[in-house]
């Protein structure tokens, strides 16, 4: 009986890492072209900017509703279900649109049903490490291999195809996700109902608010990058395999990251492993400032593993202790709305608007300096928690 038991244990986590590696390659396809694409149609920097931020602030909207509601039904697996099929149906339309007003409008709507898709996602596979004594670093791993593995193909695959058929990747790798999301099995919790004052409150943390706010000076650089990587690189003289390329490279180090975070942990405190990695990042985007050539960068996107997914993980797994249990999907969603919702509204008109004024290389040196601060907010955050747990002592 117990061996049973475990057995449907192990194939729904496996089912679960199989939903992460296809979701994340839906979130690679979007992220690492859809800029390019833009760029490609004949928009300027601040429209693509522009673009690049109403898919955020779509996000900003309806990710705490779509975790408020997975929280209310108790339920991930139904609403990753409804958003895929949405994503589906409205990304076929990307062949039929055209111009800044309908690419607008289109990418809201494509955003709503993107916004849970790796966020609830990710909710899921801590849930599902927590309930089965598992690390949540060693399932999320299997959402970065997908991310990796999908932008070395696609981007081999849309260099021969053309851009304007980036749809193609997209449509699949979503309807494989959805495919395992029929056979996603949701984790048992709290039997306590949920409201929106609960969420309200609890997402008023005074502790969680100063978080996040350091967390900013991080996400904000972070997300320009994801929306202008591909560009810089088309700049620099690349090709879209040359884009493939560098995001394989750079989540390829994530992942393992993901994998090893769990023997970092026991060692050193997860303020001072943010601290390390807001060094990476600012050193990262400051030496990507001075390149001259394309594949300069290659080598710089292994330092991706090392920023990225020591702040994400540390970030997470932070996060989760400051929410009961009943509001976790809330919690984890209200991180990543900042994280990447807001940030990448602010990244995206930001970073478009210096593209133009500029120059996306000197936009880089000052997202290294903006990270300097991120460090520097996270190491006085640091000594204040310090300092209140000797005054509570």
């Amino acid at each position: 009986m117990e061996f049973q038991r475990n057995q449907k244990g192990d194939h729904a986590v496996f089912r679960l890492i199989a939903y992460l590696f296809f979701a994340y390659s839906v979130n690679t396809v979007i992220i690492s072209y859809l800029s390019v694409f833009y760029r490609e149609e004949g928009l300027s920097g601040s429209e693509v900017g522009i673009l690049m931020a109403v898919g955020p602030l779509a996000m900003l909207i309806a990710q705490p509703i779509w975790g408020f509601l997975s929280d209310k039904f108790k339920t991930i697996r139904k609403i990753l279900i409804v958003a895929l099929i949405g994503l589906i149906s409205i990304s076929t339309l990307y062949y039929v649109a055209s111009g800044f007003i309908q690419y607008l409008i289109l990418m809201f709507v494509l955003f709503l049903f993107f916004a849970p898709i790796t966020a609830l996602g990710d909710s899921l596979a801590q849930k599902t490490a927590n309930y089965r004594g598992l690390k949540f670093g060693q399932i999320r791993m299997w959402g970065s291999i997908g991310f990796a593995t999908t932008s070395l193909v696609s981007g081999f695959v849309l260099a021969r195809i053309g851009i304007e058929h980036f749809v193609i990747p997209l449509v699949l790798m979503a309807s494989l996700a959805l495919c395992f999301a029929f056979s996603l099995s949701d984790v048992p919790g709290s039997s306590r109902s949920v409201t929106l004052i609960d969420a309200w409150k609890t997402g008023f943390n005074r502790r969680l608010g100063f978080f996040l706010f350091c967390i900013l000076f991080l996400s904000i650089p972070h997300r320009a990058n994801d929306s202008y990587l591909g560009i810089y690189i088309v700049e620099l003289g690349g090709s879209e395999s040359l884009i493939g390329l560098a995001w394989f490279i750079g989540v390829v180090a994530e992942a393992l990251v993901f994998a090893l975070s769990v023997r970092w942990f026991q060692h050193i405190s997860p303020m001072k492993l943010i601290v390390i990695a807001s060094a990476v990042f600012a050193f990262r985007w400051i030496v990507m400032s001075f390149l001259t050539e394309a594949w300069m960068l290659l080598p710089l996107q292994v330092l991706h593993g090392f920023s990225f997914g020591i702040v994400y993980v540390t970030a997470i797994q932070y996060v989760s202790r400051l929410f009961p249990d009943h509001l976790q999907a809330t919690g984890h969603v209200l991180f990543i709305t900042t994280f990447f919702a807001f940030s990448g509204i602010v990244g995206s008109l930001i970073g478009g608007a210096m593209i133009d004024l500029i120059g996306v290389s000197t936009m880089y040196f000052y997202m290294g300096i903006c990270s300097l601060i991120g460090m520097a907010l996270f190491f006085v955050y640091e000594l204040k928690t310090k300092k209140q747990q000797l005054t509570a002592g």
